[in-house]
């Protein structure tokens, strides 16, 4: 579930980046998945 978030959001921020769409708000999501995953590593 998790990994589909992440590849999701990614997928999202390569097309924010090359179409400006929504970009603020993507790069925001971006980093709250990545911080979400690090927590996930960390508590494993």
């Amino acid at each position: 579930m998790l990994w589909t978030i992440i590849g999701i959001l990614i997928v999202l921020w390569i097309l924010g980046l090359i179409g400006h769409v929504a970009g603020g708000l993507i790069h925001i999501l971006l980093v709250i998945a990545v911080i979400v995953f690090i927590i996930k590593l960390i508590k494993r």
